[in-house]
């Protein structure tokens, strides 16, 4: 019978009790010897089973501390023979722990709780029928019974103290009596000596980080020696990717600039936005980020948090570069073990980033520098640029380069150029095709807003919900799909000129805001509640009568005054009488080269019919039958069949039709242009030998627009 049966068997009860305290206090002196020189934990515990050995026999000792947030636990010492040393890891090595254990996976949790358990055979209670891997581990080993007793210190739970045998039954009441005597007694101390050499260790890690300035001090980048950085931090803050992430210029995104892995990764985005990452408020407001178990703590429904989570880490550290008071980036750590990192990591890191933020720094105005000359060279290219396209503009589209003669386009050109130097809406009138757009910008060239932009749309040419979003702009989130802010054209033509095309056809709801506008000089932009100053000249166009319109309901009255403020009426080509024939002979001339032919001019009898035509199309249709007839020509002079159109004398006699009366402009082009295009394909085909995209080519068409006229008139075969 051992000391602990007859201090605590059948004559326990009248054993002298400071016998017993004699038996309990003597193990205390092994943490005194412990105490010299470098504390060993294994030491120390190996001394001290042996002493507690009598009183509580066991084959296996075990002391867990518990960490400060009450979710983990590391393992302060195991004594046991080889056979029985179960734990690889999760040690409180040199009271860092290099992983830990989470208390609510294992059965002893009550134990951290501050209940004592005690078993008497392992496979037959029911408490250890579901056992995570570890502790099957320790069933697996032959244990068959045990006591667990919680640490106290301060009247805290600080840990646990494991005793256990391979015997069943080994243990009673009595023995659970006093380890939880003992445990009472040492628990203070444990605590005490891990507190004492953590601060050792802190001070060590510390001092050690001065040292990071040799590195610092090599290099103005200290990006570019990132591995040699991380080489020297790993002693004192292990990680298994380490890497910077700065605040790009958005304020809205963090930008990677230099990561490092220990093992294969799946790569990072070269940044990620803020609101995809659960923890992006602690990161806005400069707070270090201690993430204990990804797993746990992240959001998987976030982009950002559910990319952590696949790149397969399952702790991190974040701590903050501060830049003139405001936190700018994040230095930050992560291994693939959960639970690694602890609070006394976060002064550790904070440490390296505040030696880590000055290379930034460097770095920093080193690029701002470059940049900054960069740019300076950049604009004194472009103000040259600028100034030298600003007189060629101003010169190009000049109301006095406008080609014409004619009484009523010169009627219309004095009209703009008394207008332009003013801040007066325009209103440009006249049919499709008469170089509306032309005056248009000839005005904002002669005007003081000729330094500014000149920006054109087409009414027309989108619905009501692009037109608004166009011309105003959004917020980001203003609809699905806006997932940034967008400036509209009333923005981007501040301080010039905003050209509206096909005014008459804006909808109802454009027409409104569009009122406002001009009435009031401000707008919003889509899903926005700042207002914002129109700082732009209204130059409009039309080819409707939009006082016909305002009787018919079709565009707002009060809009329509607003806009008629001031009127130019572009004259129709065929009421310009000689001007056809010099627009005709400026298109010959500048277009020639551009399609590879030399300049040629034209028949006696195209001129004639160019005088005579009726022109549906003006100035627009008149350049496409140019260009076309120089695709043909092949050098020769532009004839009525090159520009297709018929001479009045060759053009057939129109069907009698007691039903209708066709104009005579009407018969003169029914049936003589499609049969022209039909023998300008036919002779396209025969110059390119049948080749159709060389045919396209020389016609000028896509091969499906040309695939369109052979189906059209029977030549696909």
């Amino acid at each position: 019978m051992n000391r602990a049966e007859d201090s605590h068997g059948p004559a326990g009860p009248e054993a002298p009790v400071r016998e017993v305290l004699a038996d309990l206090v003597a193990p205390l002196a092994a943490i005194g010897r412990s105490l010299k020189g470098a504390f060993n934990p294994r030491r120390f515990l190996d001394e001290f089973s042996a002493q507690i050995q009598p009183l509580v026999p066991h084959d296996r000792l075990v002391i867990d501390f518990l960490d400060k947030d009450g979710r983990t636990f590391t393992v302060f010492a195991e004594q046991a023979p080889p056979e029985l040393v179960l734990h690889e890891e999760h040690y409180t090595t040199a009271f860092a722990p290099q992983a830990r254990y989470a208390v609510a996976e294992w059965v002893i949790s009550p134990v951290f709780a501050g209940e004592a358990m005690l078993v008497r055979d392992f496979p037959t209670d029911p408490r250890f029928a579901r056992v995570n891997p570890f502790e099957q581990r320790f069933l697996q080993a032959g244990l068959r019974s045990g006591l667990f007793v919680p640490l106290e210190s301060g009247g805290r739970v600080i840990g646990a103290i494991l005793a256990t045998s391979l015997s069943p039954n080994a243990y009673g009441e009595n023995q659970l009596a006093l380890l939880q005597q003992i445990a009472l007694l040492i628990g203070p101390f444990i605590e005490n000596i891990i507190l004492l050499e953590r601060e050792r260790r802190r001070r060590r890690r510390l001092a050690a980080l001065t040292r990071l300035t040799d590195i610092f001090g090599t290099t103005l980048d200290i990006l570019e020696h990132f591995d040699r950085l991380a080489e020297a931090v790993r002693p004192h803050l292990d990680f298994d990717i380490i890497g910077v992430a700065v605040l790009d210029a958005n304020g809205r995104d963090w930008e990677f600039l230099q990561r490092l892995s220990d093992g294969p990764e799946a790569p990072l985005p070269g940044r990620i936005p803020l609101d995809h990452l659960s923890f992006a408020p602690r990161l806005q407001a400069g707070e270090s980020v201690l993430i204990r178990d990804v797993l746990a703590e992240l959001d998987p429904r976030l982009p950002g948090d559910r990319g952590i989570i696949e790149r397969g880490g399952r702790s991190g550290l974040l701590v903050p570069f501060w830049f003139s008071d405001a936190v700018d980036g994040y230095l930050f750590f992560s291994k693939r073990q959960p639970n690694w990192y602890e609070d006394t990591d976060i002064e550790i890191a904070a440490g390296i980033a505040s030696q880590l933020v000055v290379g930034l720094q460097h770095r920093r105005l080193a690029e701002e520098q470059q940049r900054r000359a960069r740019v300076e060279t950049q604009a004194r290219r472009l103000e040259r640029q600028l100034e030298s396209l600003r007189h060629e503009l101003g010169d190009r589209y000049s109301l006095d380069q406008i080609i014409g003669r004619s009484p009523a386009l010169r009627e219309a050109l004095s009209r703009a150029a008394k207008v332009a130097p003013t801040e007066t809406t325009v209103l440009l009138t006249g049919e499709s095709g008469t170089g509306k757009e032309l005056v248009a910008r000839a005005i904002h060239y002669a005007s003081p807003r000729a330094a500014g932009p000149f920006v054109a749309i087409n009414c027309a040419a989108l619905p009501e919900t692009l037109l608004e979003d166009e011309l105003f702009g959004h917020e980001r989130g203003a609809f699905t799909g806006a997932d940034r802010q967008k400036a509209g054209r009333f923005e981007l033509a501040a301080g010039g000129s905003l050209f509206l095309d096909e005014i008459g056809e804006l909808a109802p709801g454009v027409q409104a805001k569009l009122l406002r506008v001009l009435q009031e000089r401000e707008f919003q932009r889509l899903g926005g509640t700042a207002t914002l100053r129109a700082d732009v000249r209204i130059i409009t166009a039309t080819n409707r009568n939009l006082e016909t319109a305002v009787e018919a309901r079709q565009f707002r009255a009060d809009l329509f005054y607003r806009l008629n403020v001031f009127t130019v009426h572009l004259p129709p080509l065929r009421e310009r009488g000689e001007d056809v024939l010099l627009l005709a002979e400026h298109f010959a001339r500048a277009l020639a080269p551009k399609i590879g032919q030399a300049a040629v001019g034209f028949s006696r009898e195209a001129r004639e019919v160019l005088r005579v035509h009726s022109w549906p199309g003006n100035i627009r249709e008149l350049q496409n039958a140019v260009e076309r007839a120089l695709i043909l020509s092949e050098g020769k002079p532009l004839t009525p069949a090159l520009l297709g159109i018929i001479p009045r004398a060759s053009r057939p006699a129109p069907k009698a039709d007691a039903s209708t009366s066709p104009s005579p402009d009407a018969l003169q082009t029914a049936g003589s242009i499609p049969e022209m295009e039909r023998r300008m394909v036919e002779d396209a085909l025969a110059k390119s030998k049948g080749n159709k995209s060389r045919a396209a080519r020389l016609l000028g068409l896509t091969r499906f627009q040309l695939y369109t006229r052979l189906k059209r008139f029977g030549l696909d075969a």
